[in-house]
Order: C-alpha cells, then structure tokens, then sequence
C-alpha cells in the first residue's frame, strides 16, 4: 500500500519492550507502511541509559535525554511510555497529556491504580491512551473486549496472565519438584526476575485483571478490593493430590457478574485437565472470555517478553495513527467520568467447590469428626483420598484430601478453623478452590 502520510513518535523508556519497540518501527518500517497505509517515524529515543539502545545498535542521533524536547517538538504526535512503574511514569504521562501528544503504553500497575484519572486528562485534551500492551503481552485481549466482543454482555473472564508463575507451576506439574527449585529454573532460563516477588505474590495477575474487568463490566474497579493470593506458599503435594484427582494447578486471574456484583480474585486454583486452559504451558498466556451471545472465545499467545509485546504496542500506535482508535477510545465504556464503581462482593459470599487438605493423627474416629464439622458449617463432601503413611515417616501426620460439592468460602473457612484447633489436627489445613467455568448458557 502506497502512502504519503507520516507519524512521528517518541519511545520513552528503552529496556527490553522499549527496544524491541524501536528494532520493530525501525527495521519493519516498509511492512507496517505496506499494511497500514502509514509511515511510523521514530523522531526520538528518550532514557537515562542507552545501554539496550546501543547493544541493538540503534541509531545514535535518535537518543535524548531531556524529555522537554520531546514535548516542545509539535512534530512528534504519539509517545509511547515504556519505563513502568506509577510515580514517574505518571508525571511523564501528565506531561505528554498536557503537551497534546496520545500515548501507547504497557503499564498495568499505572493504569490499575490512576486509569480513571488518566483517561479523563486524556478525553479533555483531546487525546487518547492506548494499552493494549498492559494485558497479556502480545495477545489482543483488551481489543477483543471493547471491540470483538462489543456485542455481548461480559458475565466472565478466566485468565492465566503470568508467564513467570506458568512456568513454575508448569514444571511443578510435569517434574513434581517444589516450587523452589522450580522458581531457580526459571530465574536461570531468564524466565523470573531476581526478586519475582510481584510476579509470584499474584501482584502482577492482579493490575491486568483490574484493566481487563474494567473494561468488560464499564465499572471503576477498586484495585484495594481484589482479593490476591499468589504461588509462593504452595506445595508440591497440593499439586500432586490434584493430579491424581485429575485437576491442574493454574494460577487464575478470575472477574464472575452476578446479579448483585462481581466476583473478582487472583488466587492458585485447580481446574480440570480437559479444560483448555489446563493445557497453557510454560511462560505462555491465555485468557477465556463468556459472552452472554458468544460462549466461551479463548485468546492465547506469548504474555511477555520484548517482541511479543512490542507486536501491540505497534499495533496501538498504528490505531492512532490512521484515526480509528481515537474515535474508540471517546466511546469506550471504560473510565468515562461518570462511570459509577463497581460492586466488588466479598470473597467469604463466593460458592464454589473447593479441595480441601487435612494433616491430622491417623486413629479411628477422626474422619467423622472432620465430615461432622463440615456437614455443620452446610458443606457436602464429593471426594475423600487418604494415603497411607510411608512406615519410616518422621510424623504421625496423615493427608486426608477431601473435594466438596459447591459451598460458601466463608463457612469453608470457618469449618477449617475449627477444625485446626482439634488436638487430632497437627498441621495447618490447605484450602484450594475449583473452578467450574461458566456454564454456556446458548
């Protein structure tokens, strides 16, 4: 496609994304005018450090440090904020707003926490944020939500949105080995950062699932009131156990609809081994998606990584920059000033099956008092396994795994501290839910 038409950007912040941004606009230039219509020309490269920059041997006259020139330079219509984090990379933000420069960025911890606030700077000085990139790296998560799906009525997401923490589980699963050295395996293979926290604690799961439910209920999502546990603490026995009982381990970033709110929650959960979701290994993503005329749409691919992500921002960028996405963004039901907040319902009232482990002395007797407690706090029982011990085993512990029929998480709860206070009970209890997804209701 012949085209006369040029856009300038500025890319702010060179790491890993942002160079792999830049390598993209620069060598693929001719491709992306060919199927844009559009030529993209990087005017600038603005960061502190060109280390990256010049280890992918980019174009020395782009680097700049002073980010006024960039927004003194009417040239320059797009910046794309690569740099993370929430405190400068708001000011820069602010600043590009208030300069009338639209923005591509990546950063889900940002838009989590200021989304409203940022968009309504936006829409008032009429421009636009793009963040494609913020979820699931290279998939087009939140284009399928406010356009693909445009149709529906959204009653549930279900996403495995970590790469990092994928891969752990995936090799707890397929090596049995605990979560440790699962962990230094994907520290060695670049897969983990070195200090994983935010990845593993479920933080990271917990910013994109904010984006994406606030774009798939029009509702100002409180990121405070997710409910956020991460893989850190598992066990490989859990793991194991599940197996056995035919689930896969995942950790899921999970928004339900209910007629008096949402459900939302980051948490490890087991989840049927013939469910496409059990089959994501490794670093990749996916994220299953219930339209109330669609069904279930699966979106899969490559979270992370500086190409994978790059391949969105690009595609942001090349949105504004032939116009259909600044028209999207003024119409977006998402962040509009008078969007009212979400009804963000207590986990304690959420119904779900659950698998339950209980370390307790092995003498007659106990698995009726554990079945009494249950039946007291209205819990069914689906499943029970036991092990026998192994005879040289150092405690007098024995696992007893029990599945529950659907039941409330608060008289779960409440059941298991009770039961933890038994004199039988030598352990503390490990309570994992189990996810049915939504049933198609076509």
């Amino acid at each position: 496609m012949k085209t006369d038409k040029q856009v300038s950007v500025a890319i702010v912040g060179c790491g890993t994304v942002g160079g792999a941004t830049a390598r993209l606009l620069l060598q693929d230039g001719e491709l992306l005018a060919s199927r844009s219509g559009i030529n993209i020309r990087v005017k600038y490269i603005v960061d502190v450090d060109f280390a990256r920059a010049e280890s992918l041997k980019l174009d020395k006259s782009l680097f700049q440090t002073d980010l006024g020139v960039v927004l003194q330079d009417s040239e320059v219509e797009i910046v794309i904020e690569l740099i993370g984090g929430t405190t400068i990379a708001r000011n820069i933000m602010e600043q590009c707003i208030r300069a009338g420069k639209h923005i591509v960025t990546a950063n889900k911890a940002l838009l989590a926490h200021h989304g409203a606030e940022l968009m309504s700077m936006a829409r008032k000085s009429s421009v636009s944020i793009a963040f494609e990139a913020s979820c699931g790296g290279g998939i087009p998560i939140i284009r399928a939500l406010y356009d693909g799906l445009i149709s529906n009525q959204i009653d549930a997401l279900y996403g495995i949105v970590n790469g990092t923490c994928n891969y752990i589980l995936t090799s707890m699963i397929k090596t049995g080995s605990t979560y440790a050295n699962a962990l230094r395996s994907a520290q060695e293979k670049g897969l983990a950062e070195a200090d994983p926290t935010l990845d593993v604690s479920g933080g990271d799961s917990a910013h994109k699932l904010a984006i994406m439910a606030a774009m798939a209920f029009g509702r100002r999502i409180s990121f405070d009131d997710i409910p956020v546990e991460g893989i850190d603490t598992l066990k490989s026995i859990d793991v194991a156990f599940g197996q056995e009982l035919g689930y896969v381990m995942k950790l899921l970033a999970i928004a339900q609809r209910t007629k008096e709110g949402l459900f939302l929650r980051v948490r490890p959960s087991f989840i049927s081994s013939d469910h496409p979701l059990a089959w994501i290994s490794g670093p990749f993503n996916a994220v299953s998606v219930y339209g109330h005329c669609v069904g279930h749409t699966m979106y899969y691919g490559r979270g992370a990584g500086g190409s994978p992500t790059s391949s969105a921002v690009v595609a942001d960028v090349i949105s504004i920059a032939i116009g259909s996405y600044r028209h999207q963004f003024n119409q977006l039901n998402t962040w509009q000033d008078g969007d009212v907040d979400a009804v963000q319902l207590p986990i304690d009232q959420l119904t779900s099956r659950h698998y339950l482990r209980v370390n307790v002395i092995d003498r007659p007797g106990v698995f009726a008092r554990l079945a009494a407690i249950l039946g007291d706090h209205r819990i069914s029982l689906s499943s029970v396994l036991q092990k026998e011990p192994p005879e040289d085993a150092q405690s007098a512990a024995v696992p007893v795994v029990i599945t529950t029929h659907s039941a409330n998480e608060g008289n779960v709860r409440k059941a298991l501290s009770e039961i933890d206070r038994l004199d039988v009970c030598l352990q503390p209890s490990v309570c994992i839910n189990i996810i049915d997804e939504h049933e198609e209701k076509l």
